[in-house]
């Protein structure tokens, strides 16, 4: 059997908690299939994925510096309420669009409403939490190791005058 390594695609079934238990994510029944190496996953859960071989199954913590980082307060902002479109009615726990000055939209969830003011956090949902996966790999694929990344031959990536 194959052990995943770098450049092997690998198919997984996997539950994502919280340190309490709560289930946030799950492949149910279609697995992931993911390139190692990527960086399609997030760095803890691709490291865990390093080294197993089908049929292999195991749980493991992934700290916040490896997942989706420290909850950062610079990214927790208040706004007047006048910036938010009057066709929506704020609530906390709603997720919005911020368009910023390059054009690009970042989602961002409202945490407080005070008489003129709401408060908004750019954060990822799951910044600052350490996660737990309960991981069982299904399939390695072990990818291509020559130098041309298409096995050599004709038709790799090679291009010659």
């Amino acid at each position: 059997m194959a052990q995943a390594n770098t450049g092997d695609e690998v198919q997984v079934h996997y539950t994502g908690k919280l340190e309490d238990g709560t289930k946030f994510d799950e492949s149910e029944e279609e697995p992931l299939s993911f390139t190692i190496g990527e960086n399609r996953v997030i760095p803890g859960f691709e490291e865990a994925v390093t080294g197993m071989e089908p049929g292999d199954e195991k749980t493991v913590e992934v700290e916040p510096e490896q997942a989706y980082g420290e909850h950062r307060e610079d990214m927790v902002m208040e706004m007047d309420h006048d910036q938010i479109p009057d066709e929506v009615e704020p609530e906390v726990g709603q997720q919005l669009q911020l368009r910023l000055e390059n054009g690009q939209t970042v989602p961002v969830l409202i945490t407080a409403l005070g008489e003129d003011s709401v408060t908004i956090d750019a954060n990822h949902p799951l910044a600052g939490r350490t996660l737990i996966f309960d991981i069982e790999v299904i399939d390695v694929a072990e990818g291509s190791s020559s130098p041309d990344g298409g096995g050599g031959g004709e038709g790799g990536n090679i291009v010659t005058p």
